[in-house]
């Protein structure tokens, strides 16, 4: 066994929410954090009572978040958008392996809102890169998960910061974005919405530690 090397990327498989989430590109591992957030999510997907929802899991990674969403909620069309192209394969892989409902699920590669034109989306979730470049990493993170999923510049908001700017335009009128943070600077993500006239407030995790934004226009 190669020294400090995290147990999924051995065995090949995370548990999520009831789901065996494949890690065959070396994604980002979904971590209970991400997963506690997720299910306080899908509680709130379930109370919209719309013909069909569009849901975005932005920075999707192995696609875990938007997974469960279509294993749980049956009137969702579910986007993954991912930057890293080696990741398209295992996000089919996970849709496909937990016999999702692959109609209802659209992939696509690109640089955050990019693929996705003018679509706007009753739900958005995103856990993007939000580690500050100089943090210390335990060394089963650093030497082994991708820094292009964890590192977002000196304050770890240069993802965050982007996507504050661009969520307005693909955020539909009563639609509402959940998007991890990193506690030390979840006050300073807030900010970020809020000078986008957006409501922001932070959720905190199963440790009682400041993790998610929820952002809305209202």
């Amino acid at each position: 066994m190669i020294k400090d090397k995290p147990l999924a990327y051995i065995i090949g498989w995370q548990p999520f929410l009831g789901l065996k989430i494949y890690l065959d590109s070396k994604p980002l591992i979904p971590r209970p954090e991400t997963e506690w957030w997720t299910e306080q999510l899908l509680a709130h997907v379930g109370t919209y009572h719309i013909p069909t929802l569009k849901f975005l899991d932005l920075c999707t990674g192995s696609g875990a978040i938007g997974c469960a969403v279509l294993a749980k909620i049956p009137n969702v069309d579910v986007y993954f958008g991912e930057i890293d192209p080696a990741h398209e394969a295992t996000i089919l892989k996970n849709i496909r392996e937990n016999n999702l409902d692959g109609l209802r699920a659209h992939v696509r590669v690109g640089d955050l809102f990019e693929p996705f034109g003018d679509m706007k989306f009753n739900v958005i979730a995103a856990n993007p890169p939000y580690v500050p470049i100089g943090r210390i990493l335990p060394a089963s993170v650093s030497d082994y998960e991708p820094a292009l999923a964890l590192l977002a510049g000196e304050d770890g908001l240069d993802i965050i910061r982007r996507i504050a700017t661009e969520l307005p335009k693909h955020l539909a009128e009563d639609g509402v974005a959940w998007i991890e943070c990193d506690t030390a600077y979840a006050s300073d993500a807030c900010t970020l919405f809020a000078a986008q006239g957006l409501l922001a407030e932070i959720r905190t995790d199963q440790y009682d530690r400041a993790r998610v934004i929820v952002v809305s226009f209202h």
